[in-house]
Parts: structure tokens; C-alpha cells; sequence
């Protein structure tokens, strides 16, 4: 990086290149390079890691003498992206060492001080320029909302860490590690190529050659005379069993067990490197053998349903049916292990009950996905050969920071966490499958058809409110208990008829819950009523059952307090300017209390911690900053963000963040996307159509079902076309482009048979022309004019709604029609269309 950005050059981004697309996913892998490359450094201060090329060509426009300027023909997303990386280690050192480093990086690598026509080092494309150079200026428009803002956010944020337990490396280590550690290779077209062709052969036209393409022709090149038979009876059978992308898969595993640090980026490099010290034909043939039989074994981790032991395909048909590929390098070596001898069916079961119960247990605590990537790459490397493999197993994942809930913290927090709001919704579905497999029915109940239902409903009406009064503690309402109760395991079931149930009440609900075959809706259908205590009760008895299911770590575990803070620190970070929440919100978000998350805030610096107000909008009494010399009234700041107070000092509850939206916000739930979301296959379209009508008719009013399709049928009469979830609860998308069309699907907003009309502002923030903040904020200005309607500005990347109730207004839903298709209007601008002015 520093060759390529000292001195005086000029990089731009030709038009026809895609804009800066990078999502959080490439943030995160190359911080994680980063961060790891810091790390190594300290004792190897010459250590490199090589990030790819850069392809470059002479600009045909000629600069002025000592500027060299170059057309960027491929790697300009990487090169961005590790620019916007040097601003906000340059704003961080600026703002917490001293002024000095800003014009040090800048005149040493951003721009070109003293040319005032090619001031940026790095042009990005027109769509890019201007939240870029916000970025390099260091003006309040930095970090906006966009692709580009959002990466230098990213940065910025993971660099508030630095120096931290959680990442432990100094930012002079993180900027050295950037600047003359990241190793990039530049080649350089001849002048006068056409680098448009380039850059298409480069990106358009033929297969690429995979990782492990390149292994196979070095590997084949060292079998001078056996290779012809190595090909035909190993490494055809090999490639046979598994597609070129299992192939490097499989490669990458073989070099985890030996070192989990290697990057699946670097796996020909390092394989080829390993491979360089063979040095017969009969020593490379061996290792083709010995590829060959860890192929055979990665199929069966891939197809369950091939092994031969029951037990151990029970455990690797539930460990698939999670969902995640980080178990599959121990389970390759527990495979492995089996196969040389070392270790029996039943103790590699064992270990992979372990391995299971580590993703329920933490699941069920709120801790799914944290840093289980880097704990799970290093249990080969690091687990007690001595020890009988599953005690091994058993043993690593025990020690340490690793969240394996213990039995008391599982007691504890289950009652508390809202489980229905962490994890994968497949992964939520799989436990309560699991808990009821438990109890080995007699006539076994499909229950892959079946979703969760919430027993005491995520909408409070005012006889649920009545019932939860009883178990009320002094000072808590209703509405907090709902909200601390609503998600967590105690209250949740398996059901077929989710719709049907929806918001009744207790007794209309157990009647169907008994008629159920599942016995964990049986068992709630005993109870004379569904309170507070009883589903602390329930939560109590599912936990001993979880225990006795799913055993836990070893007595020695070193496991630290369970509590979330992380997550409520990630979501207070991420609370917008101009909104607030309520210590009751955050207290249901990571399965506590208020008053533990008021004392945590008294006594720890976190973010927008001047933001958590109380359940009416109320600054707390006992407010104090952290900073012991700071007195400002926190409503005054609260006012300058723009948050409304009414004259008795209560805050506007329109701009208040629930506990769902404060998941969204610290990511415990990702973004649902139609195309993610099953579509009907050919022919059953009507069928979902007719599913969602009749949970309309069953669920609402007459008048508000009858506005709801006559709203439906005026928007297909304008041009646009529905489409529907699959799920139990059948919604229905308004969509004014399909995916055919040249920029992709888009929709306004989402209705659900149970009563919401959702308005869809984080897909729309990354669809086009929706992507522009303006466009959206002008949506949500003309939506607030419908009676009822009052969507906060703090809301425009979230997914708010209103009630379904609001088309029963004839004047409201033609109001409404009238936005919809503006909104309509909008989404077919093709991009060539330019507005044309005298």
C-alpha cells in the first residue's frame, strides 16, 4: 500500500466500473485481516499479507508534470475500501493523539496537497465522489448514508476498540500493519490498450480458475510419469464426489487442522507452499491418496444421510440442520479420527453432542455468533490429545470466554433472553423441534410444517394486559412486562395454526393448543391462565429439560457473566440521532432487568447512553453523566438531536426504538428479504393469494378486510404486482419491480393478515433510486399525512409501520393509493433517465 500511494499519483474509477459495493461481510473479513496481521507483526514485524491485484492503465488524459494518473481496471472496490480505512485511522488518531496525523496522512497518502485540480489520490466514480471526498475532508457529511459512509462508519467503530480486552492491538500496530503490511500487486496495461476490454475480460467472459484448479495443475505438473494414473484413480473419483467449490473447501479444512489462522484466499498459495517440500513423485501421490479418503469423509459431512452408524448420522443431520460451516473443520477431524482408528462411533458422537449443545446453549443465552468463527477453527489445533477425543472436545469448549451457558446461567437467563429475537429463524424453529422430539411421542407430529406461536401476543390487547396485572412488581406496568416476557422460551410453542390464534385470548387459545399433538402446546393448555409467573414457570421447566438434553461444560468452566452488554453497548452505538429508547427496551433485548442496565450505564462509558429514558419518555431522576465534570441537561441535548418533548418533558413516542427495532439494530435479526423468502412454485400462486385473503377476512374487520383488497386491487389496476411469504402468518409484498426488471425488485411496503402495514425503509436504503435518504424521507413525510400515521425520521432504516385499520378511511386509503404510486412512479426510472432543463 505504501508504494502505491505515496508521491504524487492520481487513481480514477472509469464510469463504466459498478459503484463501491462492498457490504459489512468484505468489511469485516479484511478488519479481521487487519487486526490479525497487527497481531502477528509484533513478533514478526516484517510479516505481509497479500490481498490481490490491482490492474492499471496509463489515463489517456495527460497531467500535469509529477502527477501520474492511472485508470483503476480492476481492485478499485479494495482499493477504496482500504482508503476509507486510512481516514478513519486518521480521524482516530487526530481526535485522540494529536492534530499532527491528520495532515501527515493526508499529504503522505489521501491527496496530492499542493495539485489543486487533482486533489484526490483515489477517484472514485461519480455515484461515489461525493460521500468519498466527504470522507477525506473530514466534513460533517462523512459516513453518510450510503455504501461509502457506511464503510468508513464500520472502521471507525471497530476502531473505538483498539486497545480494548475485545482487541487488544494498538492503532500505530493497525496503521502500520495497512500501510506497509497489506501487499498488493500492481500491473500496469501498456498505453494505448483498451482497457475497457480488460477489465470485461477480467470480470465477463469465461471461468475463472478456482483455488482448486491451480492446486490440481501444480500438483499434476510434479507427477511427470505417474500422473495419468494418479488422475484416473484418485483425482477423477475426488472431483466426482465433490463440486469445485467443496474441492477448495476441502483444501482450506486440510490446512486449518494444522494452522487455524490461514485464510481461504490464501489456500493455493499455502497448499503450493507445503507441497514445495515433497520431494519424490511418490511423496506428492500420497498426499493425492490422502486428499482422496478426507474428500470421501467431507461427503458425508456434506450428505448426513450417507453414513453408515446411526448414531453419528443423527448427529451430523442435526449439526447440518443448523446451518453453519464454521463446525466443519472438527467435525473433518473427528471423522478422521474414526477413519485412522484413534477414536470410536460412540466418542465422536459424544463430541458432536458437545459441539450441538455449544450452538443451542448459546442460542438460547443471545450469544449465537459471537466470535464462534475463531473458537470453533481452533478446537483441533488446541484440544488435549491425551484426552479421549469427546472429553477433549468437551474440555476446550469449557474453557475460556466461549459463552457455553452454564447450567445456572441457562436456568437464569432463559426465563429472561429474548429468544425469539436471536439467532436464524430456522435455528429457533430447531429447538423447540428438538425439545419436543424429547419427549418421544407415541404418534409423531410433522413438525417441519409447524411455526412458533407466541402464547401471550406480540400485540397487547387491553384482556392481556388485564391478566399480566396480576403478576405486575411494584412500579412495573403492563406494557414493560409484556415487553420482558413476550419473546423469551417460556411463552413460545409449536403450532399449525399460528393465523388462527394470532391475538386471542388465553382461553380461545387453549382450546386449540389442546387439540394439538405437540406436547409442548398441551402442556400450556393445562394452565387455567398464561401470566407472568406461569411463563417463568414454563421457562423453568424447559430449561431442566434443555439440561438434561444438551450437556453443558465441565465443572472448571471459565466462563464470565452472560449478560449482553456487548450487545446493548452495539445497539446504543447504533440508535440514530433524533430517537430514544427506554431501560425496559434494552432490558428485554439482552434478557435482564431495568435496573441493572440503569446501574450499567451509570457506571460505564457507552454510547448515546443519554438516549434511555424511562417508559414514558422521562429522563430518569437519578441521571448522571459519566463524565464527572459534565452538568448539561440531558433534554437539552436530546433537543438539539431532535427529539420532541411535549410540555410536561416527555419525550415524542414516535421517535421511541422498541426492543425489535433495537435487534435489528444491533443485527441479532437480518434483514428478510423477498428473495430470500420461499417463493410458491409454478401454479400455486393463487394458493398463497387465497391463504392471505383468508387470514385478512379471519383476523380483521369486514371493513378493514375490504379496504385491505380494495387497496390491493387498485395498486395491480396501476401497474403493480403482489407477491407472498410462505410462512404461517401469509404477507403479502406490494411490488413495483420484479426482478427481471434492469435494476432489480423493489417495494414499498409489506401487509400481514395480523394488522400491520409495514413500510419497508431498510430494503429500500439499499435499492435504487430508493438508496438516496431524500427519496425515502420524502416517502415518509407523505405517509405522515394519513390520519393515525406517525413514522419518526430516525426510523428511514428501519421497518416501521401502521395498523391495517388506517385503510378503513376511504379518503386515508385513496391518500395512501395516491402515495404508493408516486412511490411507483419513482422505482421506474431506468438510470440513463436525466432530468432535462432549459
Amino acid at each position: 500500500m505504501q508504494g502505491l500511494l505515496e508521491g504524487a499519483k492520481q487513481y480514477h474509477v472509469p464510469l463504466y466500473q459498478r459503484t463501491y459495493s462492498w457490504t459489512e461481510l468484505h468489511l469485516e473479513r479484511i478488519w479481521d485481516d487487519v487486526c490479525q496481521l497487527a497481531r502477528d507483526r509484533v513478533e514478526h514485524p516484517s510479516a505481509t499479507h497479500f490481498i490481490g491485484s490491482l490492474v492499471l492503465a496509463p489515463s489517456p488524459a495527460m497531467g500535469p508534470v509529477g502527477v501520474a494518473e492511472y485508470l483503476v481496471v480492476d481492485g478499485q472496490q479494495r482499493l477504496t475500501t482500504l482508503t476509507l480505512l486510512l481516514c478513519a485511522i486518521r480521524d482516530h488518531r487526530a481526535e485522540h493523539e494529536s492534530p499532527k496525523h491528520r495532515l501527515r496522512l493526508d499529504q503522505q497518502y489521501l491527496t496530492n496537497p499542493f495539485e489543486e485540480q487533482r486533489w484526490l489520490k483515489l477517484v472514485p466514480t461519480q455515484a461515489d465522489r461525493d460521500g468519498y471526498a466527504a470522507c477525506v475532508k473530514s466534513t460533517p457529511h462523512a459516513g453518510g448514508d450510503n455504501p461509502v459512509g457506511r464503510a468508513y462508519r464500520f472502521f471507525a467503530k471497530r476502531l473505538a476498540t483498539i486497545g480494548t480486552t475485545e482487541e487488544p492491538v494498538a492503532i500505530e500496530q493497525i496503521e502500520s500493519a495497512v500501510i506497509t503490511g497489506l501487499a498488493l500487486v500492481a500491473i500496469t496495461a501498456k498505453a494505448g490498450d483498451n482497457v475497457y476490454r480488460i477489465f470485461e475480460s477480467l470480470n465477463n467472459t469465461g471461468l475463472t480458475l478456482t483455488q482448486a484448479d491451480l492446486l490440481r495443475n501444480y500438483i499434476f505438473m510434479r507427477l511427470p510419469n505417474r500422473g495419468h494414473a494418479v488422475y484416473e484413480s484418485l483425482w477423477l473419483p475426488l472431483q466426482q464426489r465433490l463440486t469445485p467449490t467443496e474441492l477448495v473447501l476441502l483444501f482450506w479444512l486440510d490446512l486449518v487442522h494444522r494452522d487455524p489462522k490461514v485464510k481461504q484466499t490464501d489456500t493455493y498459495s499455502t497448499q503450493q507452499e507445503r507441497l514445495e517440500k515433497l520431494r519424490t513423485e511418490a511423496d506428492v501421490e500420497a498426499e493425492v491418496q490422502r486428499f482422496s479418503r478426507l474428500g470421501a469423509l467431507l461427503r458425508v459431512i456434506l450428505h448426513p444421510g450417507e453414513e453408515q452408524e446411526p448414531g453419528v448420522r443423527r448427529r451430523l443431520e442435526r449439526l447440518s440442520a443448523w446451518g453453519t460451516t464454521t463446525v466443519y473443520p472438527v467435525l473433518l477431524h473427528l471423522l478422521d479420527r474414526r477413519d485412522q482408528g484413534t477414536a470410536t462411533s460412540e466418542q465422536i458422537a459424544s463430541a458432536m453432542l458437545y459441539l450441538e449443545s455449544f450452538f443451542v446453549r448459546r442460542l438460547l443465552i443471545g450469544r449465537s455468533t459471537m466470535n464462534i468463527n475463531r473458537i470453533l477453527l481452533a478446537v483441533v489445533t488446541e484440544m488435549d490429545r491425551d484426552l479421549p477425543v469427546d472429553e477433549a472436545v468437551r474440555k476446550y469448549l469449557s474453557t475460556g470466554r466461549k459463552h457455553w451457558a452454564t447450567d445456572a446461567s441457562l436456568r437464569a437467563l432463559v426465563r429472561t433472553i429474548p429468544f425469539y429475537l436471536n439467532g436464524r429463524a430456522s435455528q429457533r424453529s430447531l429447538v423447540l423441534r428438538w425439545l419436543e422430539e424429547s419427549y418421544d411421542n407415541k404418534e409423531p407430529v410433522a413438525l417441519e410444517k409447524l411455526t412458533i406461536e407466541h402464547v401471550l401476543p406480540q400485540t397487547l390487547s387491553g384482556e392481556w394486559a388485564q391478566m399480566l396485572a396480576a403478576d405486575l412488581d411494584t412500579h412495573e406496568t403492563s406494557d414493560e412486562a409484556h415487553e420482558a416476557l413476550v419473546h423469551t422460551l417460556g411463552n413460545l410453542t409449536l403450532t399449525g395454526y399460528n393465523s388462527e390464534l394470532s391475538n386471542k385470548p388465553f382461553a380461545a387459545k387453549r382450546i386449540a393448543l389442546a387439540k394439538s399433538g405437540v406436547r409442548l402446546s398441551r402442556e400450556i393448555a393445562d394452565q387455567q391462565r398464561w401470566g407472568g409467573s406461569e411463563i417463568l414457570a414454563r421457562a423453568d421447566a424447559l430449561a431442566e429439560r434443555i439440561i438434561t438434553i444438551w450437556p453443558g461444560p465441565t465443572e472448571e468452566s471459565g466462563n464470565q457473566s452472560d449478560v449482553a452488554w456487548d450487545v446493548l453497548a452495539k445497539a446504543l452505538a447504533e440508535l440514530p440521532t433524533g430517537s430514544w429508547t427506554t431501560y425496559g427496551d434494552l432490558a428485554a433485548l439482552i434478557g435482564t432487568a431495568p435496573q441493572p442496565v440503569g446501574n450499567r450505564l451509570a457506571n460505564h462509558p457507552t454510547p448515546n447512553a443519554h438516549r434511555v429514558l424511562q417508559a414514558g419518555g422521562i429522563v430518569a431522576g437519578n441521571f448522571r453523566w459519566v463524565e464527572p465534570d459534565r452538568t448539561d441537561d440531558p433534554r437539552e441535548v436530546l433537543r438539539a438531536e431532535g427529539v420532541t418533548f411535549d410540555q410536561h418533558g416527555r419525550a415524542d413516542q414516535a421517535q421511541r426504538i422498541g426492543t425489535e427495532e433495537l435487534a435489528q439494530l444491533a443485527g441479532i435479526t437480518p434483514e428478510e428479504l423477498p428473495e430470500r423468502i420461499p417463493r410458491p412454485r409454478p401454479g400455486q400462486h393463487g394458493t398463497y393469494a387465497d391463504r392471505f385473503l383468508e387470514q385478512v377476512t379471519a383476523l380483521q374487520t369486514p371493513a378493514v378486510a375490504t379496504a385491505t383488497v380494495a387497496l390491493l386491487e387498485a395498486w395491480t389496476a396501476s401497474g403493480g404486482t403482489l407477491s407472498y411469504g410462505t410462512g404461517a402468518e401469509t404477507s403479502c409484498f406490494l411490488m413495483a419491480r420484479r426482478r427481471e426488471h434492469e435494476l432489480g425488485s423493489i417495494w414499498p411496503a409489506v401487509i400481514y393478515p395480523g394488522g400491520k402495514f409495514e413500510l419497508v425503509f431498510q430494503h429500500l436504503s439499499v435499492r435504487t433510486p430508493f438508496n438516496d435518504i431524500a427519496l425515502r424521507e420524502e416517502l415518509r413525510q407523505r405517509l405522515n399525512q394519513l390520519p393515525g400515521v406517525n413514522i419518526a425520521a430516525t426510523k428511514l432504516t428501519l421497518r416501521p409501520g401502521f395498523p391495517l385499520k388506517v385503510l378503513a378511511d376511504a379518503d386515508a386509503r385513496e391518500a395512501l393509493l395516491d402515495h404508493l404510486l408516486w412511490f411507483y412512479d419513482q422505482a421506474q426510472l431506468s438510470p440513463s433517465d436525466e432530468l432535462v432543463t432549459d
